[in-house]
């Protein structure tokens, strides 16, 4: 799947945005981001072989979630807004926090 979330925030502040938890390992992984959105990527078109050390990658083999601002913003008013005028500044802070349970 390829899934975009916009998030609650109230402010851009640096807050937990998702949590992705493996009950069989116990591997726990954290997004804290300044963005107000997240991207869920599950490689839903992966189908190849080949890739490191000979691996195969099958369908849905993928998981990847990806701060972002939406691109699509200039047609949605309800979006927090992506656009860049000459001489602004753009930053954004995202950190992945991988931990165990």
């Amino acid at each position: 799947y390829d899934l975009n979330y916009v998030l609650d925030k109230t402010t851009g502040w640096l807050e937990l945005a998702a949590r992705a938890t493996e009950p069989g390992s116990g591997r726990v992984m954290e997004v804290l981001t300044t963005e107000p959105g997240i991207q869920l990527y599950t490689g839903n078109f992966l189908n190849t072989t080949g890739g490191k050390g000979g691996a195969s990658y099958p369908k849905n083999s993928g998981f990847c979630l990806e701060t972002q601002r939406f691109p699509d913003t200039p047609n949605h008013p309800n979006f927090p807004s992506c656009i860049l005028r000459p001489g602004e500044k753009y930053s954004h802070i995202t950190i992945y926090r991988f931990s165990t349970e």
